[in-house]
């Protein structure tokens, strides 16, 4: 019988036969030459070892009570000639395949960790790496016993064939390729991974999609797209390296422009129209009417406050919208959204009425009051001084916080402002009001010194209520230049009420008038004329301050500083000296004083005694006292000071 793969081979060399099951490795693709085999032979073969061990294949065989076989040069020359020539053939099939990269069909024997194994009918298996054949998730797509087309690349070192599945897929799907890049036709493929600048998408065969191609804008979270169909244009094709370049932003420009111009067409200010929101910024949305872009403003899209354009609308979201402006040359479109609804503020004046009580809900909190949201649109600003009575609030934050649902009073109302006025402390009961009647003037007081100025001192008497001591009602003699002087910060004091404004809410305390006013006292015990003691205080240019009691200072002018000589007298800080009074001024607390006035006439006392000693001293008429003359009220003080 002649061998399939070798025509002058044939099966009365029993050698040859023998050979091959010595060398299995040599025989291993040639199966027509196993099954060819006579009865015996294939015994022999079961039966046969190693050529190696010859000695123990005779064993055997003769132990079998088979025939000894009789080997000879010329049939081991001819075996050995036979394995040359199939293994040349298998290397030339193998290097054919190699170098015209023909598709061939193998079975999956199994699969590993780095590759899938198949039998493509040479010697040595096939060895796929694992990478080619995974699914989105990461699962192979074949399983032993499953037919695969394969392109053989080269024999590796270690053993085996390597070969490419992606080869073959590209092969059978190139010509598609090529003509839906020629024709421009649009393909659809899955999106696997994220590669470096871009995504890989299988269309029949991984192509690459680069990140600037994915849409019109740029994207920054391209993971989003891994595990989506998309249609894609292949724009860029290279057969001998593979490489594969797609584009859907070409598909969606096209798109876009296609629809701009239905949407050119027919656009024109106050047409309302159905947009889809596209992007989001701090400013506004942008929103997609159809191939063109408008912008809606974060000021039209409500007749309320929003803090970002999320409040209201968010990515996707299909809304109408106005035409407010379209400029045709730069085809930029301005939308709004609160023009489909009327403007809250055109009735709000008789809405909301001066004196209304309101609800609203906290909007914000600044240092200056809060904005309270009376209706979508519609708020007014509550006064940090509208919010209490009291004035000790630091900041509104402490009353009230965003969010809040607060009763309100309207106070006014501006329509062309787009402002209201509210107040919150005309809820509550105002403790002016009855302060007249609680704390009359001349009425005594206790309170706390909350606070000190450079006019006068604050004490709050009751929450809320805090009266002013100003710096001239600390003292009546002293001269207080700041209340720090007199007073401390924190410290108990009680004061007399001197009047109550509780349309301005004042209320004016004070502390001398605890105290009698000494100045009272003295203009009430004397008079000009009076000849009193002081002691100089301060001095001047035009003279000097001099005490006269406690308290109480009176001036004299240096043209009243001189003696009975008009010699002048030196008046030094610390000298005592009589002074007359020769002018009382009770209203300015004015008392003015001379040392001249004191020389030149005797007091009334000094009259009056040297009278009565007189008087005493003599028997003669009273005729003799009116004869007296100053000469002898000279000479009677001249004895009295023993001169």
């Amino acid at each position: 019988m002649v061998d399939n793969h070798h025509s002058d081979r044939t099966e009365s060399k029993p050698l040859t036969t023998e050979l091959e099951v010595l060398a299995p490795e040599a025989t291993a693709g040639n199966t027509d030459l196993s099954s060819e085999s006579t009865p015996n032979q294939q015994h022999e073969t079961a039966q046969s070892e190693p050529v190696e061990h010859p000695v123990a294949v005779a064993t055997e065989i003769e132990a079998a009570g088979g025939p000894e076989p009789d080997y000879d040069s010329a049939d081991f020359a001819e075996a050995l000639a036979n394995f040359d020539r199939e293994q040349a053939a298998d290397a030339a099939a193998a290097q054919s395949l190699t170098t015209e990269e023909v598709i061939v069909t193998g079975t999956v024997v199994k699969i590993t960790d780095k590759h899938v194994v198949v039998d493509i009918g040479l010697k040595s298996e096939g060895l796929i790496p694992l990478e080619q054949v995974l699914d989105i998730n990461g699962t192979p797509k074949f399983q032993a016993g499953d037919q695969v087309e394969v392109v053989v690349e080269r024999e590796e070192s270690e053993g085996g064939y390597l070969v490419s599945y992606e080869k073959a897929l590209r092969h059978k799907v190139w010509d598609k390729l090529e003509a839906a890049a020629n024709e421009k036709t649009p393909v659809k493929g899955m999106v696997l991974s994220r590669v470096k600048g871009g995504l890989t998408v299988d269309i029949g065969i991984k192509a690459f999609l680069p990140g600037s191609q994915v849409e019109i804008r740029p994207v920054r979270n391209l993971d989003g797209y891994i595990g989506t169909e998309i249609e894609v244009r292949v724009i860029k094709l290279n057969k001998k390296r593979g490489n594969v370049v797609i584009s859907r932003k070409e598909l969606l420009e096209e798109e876009q422009n296609s629809k701009k111009s239905v949407t050119l067409a027919t656009l024109e200010e106050g047409t309302i129209l159905t947009g889809t929101v596209k992007n989001l910024t701090d400013y506004g949305a942008f929103v997609d009417l159809g191939g063109l872009d408008g912008l809606l403003h974060i000021t039209d899209m409500s007749w309320g406050r929003l803090t970002h354009p999320r409040d209201l609308v968010n990515v996707g979201d299909e809304i109408q919208v106005k035409v407010l402006k379209f400029d045709k040359d730069k085809q930029r479109v301005s939308l709004g959204f609160k023009q489909l609804t009327p403007d809250p503020w055109l009735d709000a004046t008789e809405r909301y009425p001066i004196g209304a009580q309101v609800r609203g809900r906290v909007l914000s909190v600044t240092d200056y009051g809060a904005f309270v949201e009376l209706e979508q649109g519609i708020e007014g600003l509550v006064h940090v001084s509208e919010m209490t009575w009291s004035k000790r609030m630091k900041h509104p934050s402490k009353l009230v916080k965003p969010g809040d649902e607060v009763d309100t009073i309207i106070l006014s109302v501006n329509p062309n402002d787009r402002r209201i006025s509210l107040g919150m402390k005309q809820l509550q009961e105002n403790p002016w009001e009855q302060l007249e009647d609680k704390y009359p003037t001349g009425a005594v007081i206790e309170g706390r010194v909350r606070n000190l100025t450079d006019f006068g001192a604050f004490i709050e008497i009751e929450d809320g209520i805090d009266g002013l001591v100003h710096v001239s009602n600390l003292s009546w003699t002293k001269r207080i230049k700041h209340p720090s002087e007199v007073l401390k910060k924190g410290e108990k004091v009680k004061a007399v009420v001197l009047g109550v404004e509780p349309e301005n809410r004042r209320l004016s305390l004070g502390v001398k008038q605890l105290q009698p006013d000494v100045w009272d006292t003295f203009f009430a015990q004397h008079r000009v004329g009076d000849v009193i003691k002081g002691k100089t205080l301060r001095t001047a240019q035009f003279g000097a301050f001099v005490e006269i009691a406690e308290g109480v200072e009176g001036l004299c002018h240096v043209s009243e500083a001189v003696d009975e000589h008009n010699v002048p007298v030196k008046l030094e800080v610390g000298d005592e000296h009589e002074f007359r009074i020769v002018k009382m001024n009770q209203e300015e607390k004015k008392v003015g004083l001379s040392i001249r006035a004191v020389g030149e006439e005797a007091s009334r006392a000094e009259v009056e005694s040297y009278k009565e000693r007189d008087h005493k001293g003599s028997s003669s008429s009273s005729s003799s006292s009116s004869g007296t003359t100053l000469g002898d009220l000279i000479n009677w003080k001249r004895s009295e000071f023993g001169e």
